[in-house]
């Protein structure tokens, strides 16, 4: 089929253009705001670890209140502003038409931005759903969040039935299919009927697991098959591929949740079958991993100093995150890691290594194409690196870390000894976090560049990216 990525873009008007741009630039704009807080209050939380009494002294300030803040807030206010934004723009670009409605946009960044601002006050202020994981928000202000997903569902909809192309590009496949499959996921998750007991175990295991694998994968899946072939001057490897990676990753990931619930109450053949799909996973993953590094294969120089840096190692994020996480679904490797810091170290491996990697390299690569400002290339190369080095130190020193601790209880050692075990690899976790916590306040001054700041000569804005206008 026709790549509509890689062919040349319809003149719009004016208006229709600027509506466009602006969408992204707040879009972007919201979204790094929010990384910056959330991580902030990651790097906290970090160093409470090693140094127990740091901002004990106030309620607000606890672990307990803090830690869903910055889940909730990376979740739901970074990643999915930041996604949704990009997929405007890929959605209108890849469609050869206008942004279906600019207001609807601006209702569903404003839903969001509630949303995130309204669960973070009452988390603080000790207001939860319980020990729930990426559920703490009380079910009014998830209600708000799912009004941002259906007014997002019906624009992105709206805008490539619009469409000027023969057919719908496969980048909108998965990011139409990942805002209705959200929809689902979060009626789920509110609905009360059976939240209770191992009903509500089950539930739980359903939605966060879903909410990566459903939610923020295909999102970022869809962002890739249109940045790289822009990125790399060249059609998608396989667009047959990128349609059987879609199909089974919606036919195997629903249902693999339960594997966080192993040797658990709940039924053994819902563990088992969980296991089983999780393996089957490695199908998508390694399907859409191949295609992707197919397509930029044969052009290193299209990597240096360009944002397809960060596109490649949210490539190589994806294929080792998910992998490693069928790894870690067997009972036999649960049995080590299950609650201990690995599967943080995982977990981050995913949300950063693969997603947050993915949305810079959209941002750096897509954003000056409709606001033609580039950003700094000695400033994007320090942020790529001070994030890549950071998180490489971050999940080492917690995969390392979290097989200790898990084989010390094994070996039934005091839990103590577990905790005295684990004091050097939390202390390089806040090395780490740091980090890529500096890397990220070095991507806000970018994102102010590329969208409200000075415009660069174009000869310079070239030369330090590698991509043309």
């Amino acid at each position: 089929m026709q790549d509509i990525a890689a062919a040349a873009q319809p003149s719009l008007s004016p208006e229709d253009t600027r509506a466009l741009r602006t969408v992204f630039n707040v879009y972007t704009i919201c979204a790094a705001l929010w990384l910056v807080f959330a991580t902030f209050i990651g790097v906290i939380l970090a160093f409470k670890f090693v140094y127990p009494e740091f901002w004990a002294h106030a309620g607000w300030l606890t672990f307990g209140r803090l830690r869903p803040i910055h889940t909730n807030d990376t979740f739901y206010a970074w990643a999915s502003i930041g996604l949704v934004g990009i997929a405007y723009y890929v959605a209108a670009r890849s469609s050869r038409t206008r942004l279906y409605s600019p207001m609807l946009a601006w209702i569903g960044l404003g839903l969001f931005n509630i949303a995130a601002i309204a669960g973070t006050v009452a988390l603080d202020l000790g207001i939860n759903d319980g020990t729930l994981e990426y559920r703490e928000w009380i079910w009014p202000i998830r209600l708000v969040f799912l009004a941002a997903l259906l007014v997002t569902a019906w624009n992105l909809i709206a805008t490539v039935a619009r469409r000027n192309t023969q057919g719908i590009y496969l980048s909108n496949w998965y990011t139409i299919g990942g805002v209705l499959w959200t929809c689902i996921i979060s009626i789920v998750a509110i609905v009360p009927w059976y939240q209770y007991g191992l009903g509500q175990v089950a539930v739980s295991g359903f939605f966060m697991h879903n909410a990566v694998g459903l939610w923020f994968t295909p999102m970022a899946l869809g962002i890739l098959y249109y940045a790289i072939p822009k990125l790399f001057s060249r059609p998608i490897y396989s667009y047959a591929l990128g349609v059987f990676a879609f199909w089974t990753n919606l036919i195997f990931y629903p249902i693999i949740g339960s594997h966080h619930f192993l040797f658990s109450p709940l039924p053994w053949w819902l563990q088992t079958i969980a296991i089983v799909f999780s393996v089957a996973m490695l199908v998508p993953v390694w399907a859409g991993s191949a295609n992707y590094l197919l397509t930029m294969r044969g052009r290193p120089e299209r990597l240096y100093r360009s944002p397809a840096m960060f596109i490649l190692v949210g490539v190589l994020g994806y294929l080792i995150g998910s992998s490693q996480g069928t790894a870690e679904a067997f009972r036999s490797m649960q049995q080590i890691w299950h609650l201990t810091n690995f599967t943080v170290g995982h977990s981050h491996l995913t949300m950063y290594g693969f997603i947050t990697f993915v949305i810079w390299g959209g941002v750096y690569g897509l954003l000056p194409r409709i606001t033609g400002k580039q950003a700094n290339n000695l400033l994007m190369g320090i942020h790529f690196w001070w994030a890549t080095v950071g998180m490489i130190i971050y999940v080492l020193a917690l995969s390392i870390g979290g097989t200790v601790q898990g084989l010390d209880w094994i070996h039934g050692l005091p839990f103590i000894d577990s905790v005295v075990n684990m004091a050097p690899y939390w202390l390089w976790r806040a090395i780490g976090g740091s980090m890529m916590f500096a890397s990220h306040l070095l991507f806000l001054w970018n994102v102010w560049f590329m969208t409200y700041g000075k415009r660069q000569p174009k000869a310079f804005a070239v030369a330090s990216t590698g991509v043309t206008a």
